[in-house]
């Protein structure tokens, strides 16, 4: 049986990114929300599309282009369609992308705030003496890494450091300072919980 337990955990930003803008209504920089709904114009055979965020204060709109006169031929009619019906996840696709809409405005808004999907693998709690977490991203997150792990084990980042200079906690793969970072899909974090005196309450945490 194996020795190592290994979850899978799905990472879902919970507030999407948002831009900061000069609202002409409030007279300074606010942020705008998204509203999650869609502007399609279409002109002949041309069409544009915008994704409309609203001041958080006052309600004025700004529209983010997502499609620029564009030929109607030229766009999959599914696409066509869940810009026309506001369809959530497309709407949801588009104002997480901080780093295009960091492009098209530059000032943005980021929030930490996630929703963790947790699966396991293999392995179980009661035999493991290891912990194998595969993370997915569902959209970027400007959580740092060290800050998922501690509130997610329900450990102090003063523990994760010690493990790491122990070197009892590697990710994969490494960088420079990668736990003190934002997020990475797809990376792999490995725990060594042999001699752990809190072994028993850190694997049964993944899974929670």
């Amino acid at each position: 049986m194996s020795s190592t337990l290994s979850v899978r955990w799905t990472i879902a930003p919970a507030i999407a990114p948002r831009p900061l803008i000069n609202c002409n209504r409030c007279g300074g920089v606010r942020p705008y929300r998204c509203s999650e709904k869609f502007r399609v114009n279409a002109n002949g055979k041309r069409i544009d599309v915008w994704l409309i965020y609203r001041c958080v204060d006052c309600d004025n709109s700004w529209n983010r282009a997502i499609l620029e006169r564009c030929n109607r031929r030229d766009i999959e009619p599914s696409l066509i369609a869940a810009l026309e019906s506001n369809d959530p996840a497309l709407a949801r696709r588009f104002a997480f992308d901080s780093k295009a809409l960091r492009n098209r405005i530059g000032r943005i808004e980021e929030f930490p705030d996630v929703a963790v999907g947790k699966e396991l693998l293999h392995g179980r709690p009661e035999c493991a003496v290891a912990l194998s977490l595969e993370l997915r991203l569902d959209a970027a997150t400007s959580l740092r890494l060290d800050r998922l792990l501690a509130g997610e084990l329900g450990i102090s980042r003063s523990k994760l450091q010690v493990w790491q200079d122990r070197r009892l906690l590697t990710v994969d793969p490494d960088s420079a300072g990668a736990w003190r970072k934002p997020v990475r899909d797809r990376a792999t974090i490995r725990i060594d919980l042999a001699g752990e005196a809190d072994r028993d309450v850190i694997v049964g945490a993944p899974c929670g």
